[in-house]
């Protein structure tokens, strides 16, 4: 433990920014698939607030069933509903076709979360899609992906693979959720069902930590403008959450976070940023979340930038939760994979046929489509 005064660094914190006063940032989360929306569904049972919902899905059905306001069926030509099949390129290609209706339902977004499982069709041939157009209506785009676990089929660990590279360079943050690593977390015993509800669930709090970080008033505010500055430095990133009981529960909390399979314990000396979001009950105190701080800072850069948020909730009373969210990690971004989209563009061209003059479609998409004319 170090012998800084807890306090010292959230002395300046304990007001809430003036800027918050003004406006609260337009957050929307894009559940993509099957377990994109799973997590979605997940969220809004569990009533996370301050968000707007959107579910995409090339399965009609699976679809009917989500609890999100906003839903899209991807490509209703080029799948008729009945799902990718577990291709990329198709799901890609249902992704181009329904362009105009993910750019629409994205638009005036500050920060737009895209979730989804790779290794599937329709999640990972059509996250890199939605990821892009994020982009192009200005928002700032985080992905939270699953990895498969080893014992499903090498072709769909090659498609998750493959999916991670496409989606990369259009994202700001990529974080990777390597479902293997959760069954060190888990009882032997646990049945496949309960295995993949626990992955989903791995999803909803990466993106519940970062969006109520900035959307809902707690008992340490941040600033939107330095989350955004952080979330865009681009490089890799890392996601970890640890619970704490007792009167210690915020520095146990960091503790067992830090010791999280998900995390890379090596590369945190690379890491430029972090977003520490804590939740417990009214017996939080400030002095606790200093000496958990103080944890943290023990373990990483002396100039890593940590943005601090702290929010109660009646039901984590003796409880204390943190998710840490580290940006920056390591070299340069992965390179842009080649395949889906292209597929993609032929696919769509073709469905669409001479409709495409008329269309209003979003810039990305306007350029691949003169790149596909000129080919």
């Amino acid at each position: 433990m170090s012998d800084a005064n807890p306090l010292e660094y959230l002395q300046h914190l304990s007001q809430p920014e003036p800027t918050r006063q003004l406006g609260v940032p337009k957050v929307k989360v894009l559940g993509l698939g099957g377990g994109g929306s799973n997590a979605v569904n997940r969220m809004i049972e569990l009533g996370v607030m301050g968000v707007e919902f959107i579910a995409a899905n090339t399965d009609q059905q699976a679809l009917a069933s989500s609890l999100a306001p906003t839903r899209i069926q991807l490509g209703p030509r080029v799948t008729r509903g009945l799902g990718a099949g577990g291709d990329p390129k198709i799901g890609a290609s249902a992704a181009m076709e329904s362009s105009r209706e993910i750019a629409a339902v994205l638009a005036g977004a500050d920060m737009v979360f895209i979730t989804a499982g790779m290794g599937g069709g329709t999640g990972t041939g059509a996250a890199p899609i939605a990821a892009e157009i994020a982009r192009e209506v200005g928002a700032v785009v985080v992905a939270v992906v699953t990895m498969p676990f080893s014992f499903e089929m090498s072709k769909r660990s090659q498609s998750a693979l493959e999916g991670v590279r496409q989606i990369q360079p259009h994202t700001h943050t990529l974080i990777t959720v390597p479902n293997d690593r959760l069954l060190q977390v888990v009882p032997r015993d646990l049945s496949l069902e309960i295995a993949f509800r626990i992955a989903d669930d791995v999803l909803r709090q990466g993106v519940q930590g970062i969006a109520e970080l900035i959307t809902r008033p707690g008992l340490i505010n941040v600033d939107f403008a330095h989350v955004r500055e952080i979330m865009t430095r681009g490089g890799g990133a890392y996601m970890a959450i640890g619970l704490g009981k007792g009167e210690e529960k915020a520095p146990a909390a960091i503790k067992q976070a830090l010791h999280h399979p998900l995390l890379e314990i090596d590369g945190l000396d690379s890491a430029s940023g972090v977003l520490v979001h804590f939740t417990g009950g009214e017996d939080l105190t400030l002095f606790e979340v200093g000496e958990a701080v103080n944890e943290l800072r023990n373990v990483t850069s002396p100039d890593i930038d940590i943005i601090l948020g702290a929010t109660t909730d009646p039901a984590m009373t003796g409880r204390a939760q943190v998710i840490l969210i580290f940006t920056g990690v390591g070299g340069c971004p992965v390179a842009a994979a080649q395949g889906f989209e292209e597929v993609a563009i032929a696919s769509t061209s073709q469905v669409q046929n001479n409709q495409m003059e008329d269309l209003d479609l979003p810039t990305f998409l306007r350029r691949r489509t003169a790149v596909g004319s000129r080919s």
